[in-house]
C-alpha cells in the first residue's frame, strides 16, 4: 500500500473538474425555459441538493411537473456539455493524483456524470491512469450517489470500506460514504456553500491538498 493507508474515492464535477461556472450557466439556461429568474452562484450553493428535483422545489416553491422536469433536464445537459470541454481541472488536482499514485496509494473516481461521457473527458485531461477504477452514472439522472457507491466499492476488490475516504463537493457524497461505512471530506469549491456542507457533520476544506491531508488522517 505504500505510506498512505486511505483509498480515496474522488468525485468529478465540482471537485476534480472546476466546472461550477458551466453548471450555473446551464442551470440558468434550463430555468429560462420555464420562466424562472437566473440564479447566482451564491444562491445556487446555498440551495443546491440531491435529488435535483428537490433543489428546484426550493427555488420554485413546488416540485417541477413531469413535463417541466423533462424540459429542464434536457436543456441543462445540452448547455452543460457544450461548455464542459472548456473546463479545466481544479488547481493542483493533476499533481495530487500523480503524487498519490507514485507513492503506491490507490484512488478511484465515481461520478454522477453519464459513464459514456465521463470516461472520454477524464481521458482528455490525461489523468485516467491515476485511478484503479472510473465509474460514471448509469440510469436515472436525478437520483443520488448512494447506490452507485455501493456498486463502486463492490467492484474495488480488496478495498475495505473502513479505509475508504470519499472526497466530494456535495452533502450527497457524505451521505453515500456513510451508507457504505466509509468516511468523507467535503470541498467548498463546487456546488455547496461552506455552511450547507458543514451540516453533513464531516470535515470541510477549501483546497484539494487539504482534502487529501485530512483524508489520510481519517484513515490512519
Amino acid at each position: 500500500m505504500g505510506k498512505h493507508n486511505a483509498h480515496l474515492v474522488w468525485d468529478w464535477n465540482g471537485t476534480l473538474l472546476d466546472d461550477i461556472h458551466a453548471v450555473i450557466e446551464a442551470t440558468n439556461a434550463s430555468f429560462a425555459e420555464i420562466g424562472l429568474e437566473p440564479i447566482t452562484l451564491e444562491r445556487y450553493r446555498d440551495l443546491y441538493c440531491v435529488p435535483v428535483p428537490l433543489f428546484y422545489e426550493r427555488l420554485m416553491g413546488r416540485l417541477p411537473t413531469d413535463e417541466e422536469w423533462v424540459v429542464m433536464d434536457e436543456v441543462f445537459h445540452r448547455h452543460y456539455w457544450l461548455r464542459a470541454d472548456t473546463c479545466g481541472l481544479t488547481a493542483g488536482a493533476a499533481q495530487l493524483l500523480a503524487e498519490r499514485q507514485a507513492s503506491g496509494s490507490t484512488q478511484s473516481l465515481l461520478s454522477l456524470a453519464p459513464h459514456e461521457r465521463l470516461v472520454p473527458i477524464v481521458r482528455s485531461h490525461g489523468i485516467e491512469d491515476h485511478f484503479v477504477r472510473v465509474d460514471g452514472r448509469t440510469g436515472a439522472s436525478h437520483a443520488g450517489k448512494t447506490e452507485h457507491m455501493v456498486r463502486h466499492l463492490s467492484a474495488l476488490a480488496g478495498v475495505e470500506a473502513e479505509r475508504v475516504v470519499v472526497i466530494g463537493d456535495a452533502v450527497d457524497d457524505a451521505v453515500a460514504a456513510a451508507h457504505v461505512g466509509a468516511k468523507a471530506v467535503l470541498y467548498t469549491g463546487g456546488s455547496h456553500s461552506r455552511a450547507s456542507l458543514a451540516a453533513a457533520g464531516v470535515p470541510v476544506v477549501d483546497s484539494l491538498a487539504e482534502a487529501v491531508a485530512v483524508a489520510e488522517e481519517l484513515a490512519a
